[in-house]
C-alpha cells in the first residue's frame, strides 16, 4: 500500500523501494544535495529508481571499511529521497542531485541481489511546541557552532547565512550536522532522534566533541608555531654568523678547503675522488640547519680516512717467516710447508696469488694464532673478523646511505682499522654464518670479496664507489665445512688442522703453556715445578681435546692452586706437581685411556680408532653361544661399521676351510659383537680387519696376541683396503703400551708422518689380506 507523506505533500511512496547503501555520510529530510554514488549496489539500486518514480532508500553503512555489504552492515533508519537530476561518469560511478523527503525505518529486506529491496515504514516529523528548554539548547548549539567555525572549522559562507536565519530546531541540527565534521554514528543518533529535544541533545553532544577536537588542534598548532619560529630566529642568526666568519676568514670556508686538500692527499682512486668532491659541493652549498650536512661530513670523513694507498712495507723472507712460525707453533708441519708455499709464490709474483686459504679444523688448534704469525712473518697488519652469528647481508656490503645511522660494512671498517691497504685480514668462524630471509645471505655477499679476479673493484653499498681489496691477504678459519656454501668453498683452498698429538701437546704446554701461566698467576719458575709425568698426566687423564685449550685451563688451575699457597701460608720453597699430588691440584682423573690386555685371550681383539681429539685404542669383544645363525652388533655403532661387521663375518663364513673353522659352527650358534664404551657412537669402515680377526679368533678358539693392535677395512674376498688417520692411531697404539701395529698396505706411504721415537719403538707390519694378518694378530695354539 502506498503511504502518504504529510498533509503538505502529494508524493505517494510505495512500502518497497530499493536501498541504496552509502559511506561516511548521512542524508537528512528536506535538505537538497549533489551525491556520487560509485558502490555497484547503490548503483543499481539508483538504475531501479530511474526506472521507476526516482525514490529511493538511502541507509549509511556502520563500517565505512567493510567491502562485502551484508544487511548487518547497515543502520536501520534511513531517508527516502528522490532523484531530481543524474549525471553518470566515465568510471561507472553516478553524479546525483536528490532531495531528501522524509526518515524512513526498516522493517525487513524483500531481496538483496543484483540490488537491495526493502519493506519499509515513514516516521512522519514530531510535533512540538518551541519552549524556553528548547530554545536554550539552540542557543547552546548555536554557540558551539560558532566557535567551531572560529577554531576553523570548514563551512561554506552560504550555510553560515542559512544557520543564523533558522529558526526550526529540527532543521538547525541537520543542516548543521551535514556541514560539520562529525562521525557517522553521531549523524546516525541525530537522525534516528524521536522528539526535538532528544535531537538538540544529541547535536549538542557531537558539536561539543568537535570543538574539543578543534581547541586541542589549535593549541598543537600554536605550540609548532612557537618551535618554527626559533627555528628560523636560529637560521637567522647562523647565516649571519657565516657571513661574519667569511669577512674575517675564519669558519666554515677555510673548514670546506681544508677538507678538500684532505681529499686530494688521501690518494683515492679517480672515482672515489670525483665522487668526493662532488659531495663537497654539495655541502658547500647547503643551509647550515639542513639535517643532511651530518650525514654527508660522515661520509666524506669515511672516504678520507680510508687507506686508499697505504700499504705496509711487506718483504718476505721465507727463512724469517719459517723462524718465525716455528717460534709461535710446535707441530703442525704440513700447514707450516703450504703457508711457507703460499708466501713464496706472493714473493716471486709480487702480489697475492691463488685461492683464499682456509684453516680447517676442531677449536684450540690454532688457527687463529698461525694467522698472527703469518702477520708477523710478513710485515703485515693484522685484523680479525668474527662471522658467528653473522646473518645480515649489509654486515659484510655495508647499508645505503638512505638509511639513518648507515655505516660501511664490516670488511671495509676493517681495513680502516688496519690502516693499510694491505693487512692480513682473518674471517674468523666463516662455517657460522648465518642466513635470514628478511636481511640476505651474508655468505653470497662474501663471494666477490674473496674471489681475486673481482675483488680489486669491490662495492660498498655506503661508499658507492669501488675500493681495492686485491693487495688484502684474506685468511678464513673453519670448525666443520659442510655449512659453508659451495660457491665461497670453491674460492678457497682447505689445509686441515688435524689436532694435536700427545707428544705435541707435551712439547706445547712446557715450551708455551707453562711460562704463559706462570707471567699470568706471578709464579716463577723456581716457584713451581710440573714434572714430565705430571703433565703427561694432565693431558691423558684431564683432557680430551684436539686442540690445547682445555690443557692450558688445567695449567692455570695448579697455578692458582699454587699460588695461593705461596699466598696465603707465605711458602719459600718450591712446589713439585708429580702423579702422586696432581690428584690435590685437579681432583680425580676424568678420563681413562685404555690399555692393552694382559694376556693372550680369545674374542678380544685391540682395534685403532680415529678421533678428533687423536686415536683410541678398540677393545673388541666376541662371544657365541647356541641360537639360529644370527650375528648380533651392540655398542652404538654406526651403519658404515656394522656393514663391516657383516662383511667379515660372511668372510669367515666362506672361507671356513681354510682358516680351520668347522663347517657347521655357525648352524646352531649366535655370535655376539660388542665395542664398549656403548653411550658414545662409532662409525667407519677401518675396524673391519679387528672384526674379523675377533670372529675368527672365538670360531678357532685361538687367543689374540695382547701386544698387537690392527686397523683397516675389510672385503668379502680378504683384502684389506687403506684408511686414513695413521698418524693418530699409532699414537694411541704406543701410549697403550702395544708392541707391534698391523696396517694396510697401502698405507706404508703414511710412515713419513711417524715421529722417528715411535717408529723404533713399535713393530710395523704392513698386510694385504685378512690371512696375512691372521698370522700376526692370533696365538698359534687352541684355547682350552
Amino acid at each position: 500500500m502506498p503511504q502518504n507523506l504529510s498533509n503538505t505533500s502529494k508524493i505517494q511512496i510505495k512500502t518497497e523501494l530499493p536501498l541504496a547503501p552509502i559511506r561516511d555520510i548521512v542524508i537528512y529530510p528536506k535538505v537538497n544535495m549533489p551525491l556520487i554514488v560509485k558502490e555497484s549496489l547503490a548503483v543499481k539500486a539508483i538504475d531501479a529508481a530511474l526506472k521507476s518514480d526516482r525514490l529511493l532508500i538511502f541507509v549509511a553503512v556502520k563500517d565505512a571499511r567493510e567491502e562485502n555489504l551484508k544487511p548487518d552492515d547497515l543502520y536501520g533508519v534511513g531517508t527516502v529521497a528522490k532523484i531530481r537530476d543524474v549525471v553518470r561518469q566515465p568510471d561507472g560511478a553516478v553524479r546525483i542531485f536528490i532531495e531528501g523527503i522524509v526518515r524512513s525505518k526498516i522493517r525487513s529486506y524483500v531481496k538483496t541481489a543484483p540490488y537491495i529491496t526493502v519493506d519499509h515504514e515513514i516516521i512522519p516529523p514530531p510535533e512540538f511546541i518551541k519552549n524556553e528548554k528548547i530554545e536554550a539548547q539552540m542557543y547552546s548549539f548555536i554557540n558551539y557552532f560558532k566557535e567551531c567555525v572560529n577554531l576553523g572549522a570548514n563551512v561554506p559562507f552560504d550555510v553560515l547565512l542559512l544557520v543564523s536565519t533558522i529558526t526550526d530546531p529540527w532543521q538547525l541540527i541537520d543542516v548543521v550536522s551535514l556541514n560539520l565534521d562529525f562521525k557517522t554514528e553521531d549523524r546516525q543518533m541525530i537522525l534516528e532522534a524521536r522528539t526535538v529535544e532528544e535531537k538538540l541533545e544529541r547535536g549538542n553532544f557531537a558539536v561539543a566533541r568537535l570543538l574539543k577536537v578543534l581547541r586541542m588542534a589549535r593549541k598543537i598548532q600554536s605550540e609548532t608555531g612557537k618551535e618554527l619560529g626559533k627555528m628560523e630566529k636560529e637560521m637567522f642568526l647562523r647565516e649571519q654568523l657565516k657571513t661574519i666568519q667569511k669577512e674575517l676568514g675564519e669558519g666554515a670556508g677555510n673548514e670546506m678547503e681544508e677538507m678538500r686538500q684532505k681529499i686530494e692527499k688521501a690518494g683515492m682512486a679517480e672515482q672515489a675522488k670525483n665522487q668526493a668532491l662532488k659531495e663537497l659541493s654539495r655541502l658547500e652549498g647547503m643551509p647550515s640547519f639542513s639535517p643532511e650536512i651530518s650525514y654527508i661530513r660522515t661520509y666524506l670523513d669515511w672516504l678520507i680516512s680510508l687507506p686508499w694507498s697505504v700499504k705496509s712495507s711487506a718483504d718476505i723472507d721465507i727463512k724469517k717467516a719459517e723462524k718465525i712460525l716455528d717460534e709461535d707453533h710446535f707441530g703442525l708441519d704440513k700447514v707450516k710447508k703450504r703457508v711457507l708455499e703460499f708466501l713464496a709464490v706472493q714473493k716471486l709474483v709480487g702480489k697475492i696469488k691463488g685461492p683464499i686459504l682456509c684453516f680447517a679444523g676442531p677449536p684450540g688448534t690454532g688457527k687463529t694464532s698461525i694467522g698472527k704469525s703469518i702477520a708477523r712473518a710478513t710485515g703485515r697488519k693484522f685484523y680479525r673478523m668474527s662471522l658467528g652469528g653473522i646473518r645480515d647481508e649489509a654486515e659484510i656490503r655495508g647499508h645505503r646511505r638512505t638509511y639513518v645511522g648507515a655505516l660501511p660494512g664490516r670488511i671495509i671498517q676493517g681495513v680502516k682499522v688496519a690502516g693499510t691497504k694491505n693487512p692480513v685480514f682473518m674471517l674468523d668462524e666463516i662455517d657460522k654464518l648465518g642466513y635470514d630471509v628478511m636481511h640476505g645471505d651474508p655468505s653470497a655477499a662474501l663471494l666477490e670479496a674473496l674471489d681475486p679476479e673481482q675483488n680489486n673493484s669491490f662495492s660498498d653499498h655506503y661508499l658507492e664507489v669501488p675500493f681495492d681489496l686485491s693487495d688484502v691477504m684474506f685468511i678464513t678459519t673453519a670448525n666443520i665445512l659442510d655449512t659453508i656454501p659451495p660457491a665461497l668453498r670453491d674460492r678457497m683452498e682447505v689445509i686441515d688442522f688435524p689436532g694435536y698429538t700427545e707428544e705435541e701437546k707435551f712439547h706445547i704446554a712446557k715450551d708455551f703453556l707453562i711460562p704463559k701461566q706462570f707471567e699470568n698467576n706471578g709464579l716463577k719458575p723456581a716457584n713451581l715445578k710440573i714434572t714430565d709425568e705430571a703433565l703427561r698426566n694432565i693431558i691423558r687423564e684431564y683432557t680430551r681435546e684436539a686442540g690445547v685449550r682445555n690443557l692450558d685451563r688445567e695449567i692455570a688451575s695448579v697455578c692458582r692452586k699454587v699460588a695461593k699457597e705461596f699466598a696465603d701460608d707465605g711458602k719459600k720453597f718450591a712446589v713439585v706437581v708429580g702423579p702422586a699430588n696432581l690428584k690435590k691440584y685437579l681432583g680425580p682423573a676424568r678420563f681413562k685411556s685404555l690399555e692393552a690386555e694382559k694376556k693372550d685371550e680369545v674374542g678380544v681383539v685391540a682395534g685403532l680408532a680415529w678421533t678428533q681429539v687423536g686415536g683410541e685404542i678398540l677393545l673388541i669383544e666376541a662371544t657365541k653361544m647356541p641360537g639360529k645363525n644370527r650375528l648380533i652388533l651392540t655398542g652404538h655403532l654406526g651403519q658404515v661399521m656394522q656393514e663391516s661387521a657383516q662383511a667379515a663375518f660372511s668372510y669367515a663364513r666362506s672361507c671356513a676351510s681354510q682358516l680351520g673353522i668347522k663347517k657347521d659352527i655357525a648352524k646352531d650358534t649366535d655370535f655376539h659383537v660388542h665395542v664398549p664404551s656403548g653411550a658414545i657412537p662409532k662409525d667407519g669402515p677401518s675396524a673391519g680387519v679387528a672384526m674379523a680377526t675377533v670372529l675368527i679368533s672365538v670360531m678357532t678358539r685361538r687367543p689374540v696376541r695382547r701386544d698387537v693392535a690392527m686397523t683397516g677395512e675389510v672385503t668379502l674376498r680378504g683384502k684389506v683396503m687403506e684408511i686414513g688417520g695413521v698418524k693418530e692411531k699409532v699414537l694411541a697404539a704406543h701410549r697403550a703400551g702395544i708392541k707391534t701395529v698391523l696396517l694396510p698396505k697401502d698405507n706404508e706411504k703414511d710412515m713419513e708422518e711417524i715421529p722417528l721415537e715411535i717408529k723404533k719403538s713399535l713393530k710395523f707390519i704392513f698386510v694385504e689380506t685378512i690371512e696375512e694378518a691372521l698370522k700376526y694378530a692370533l696365538a698359534s695354539k687352541k684355547s682350552k
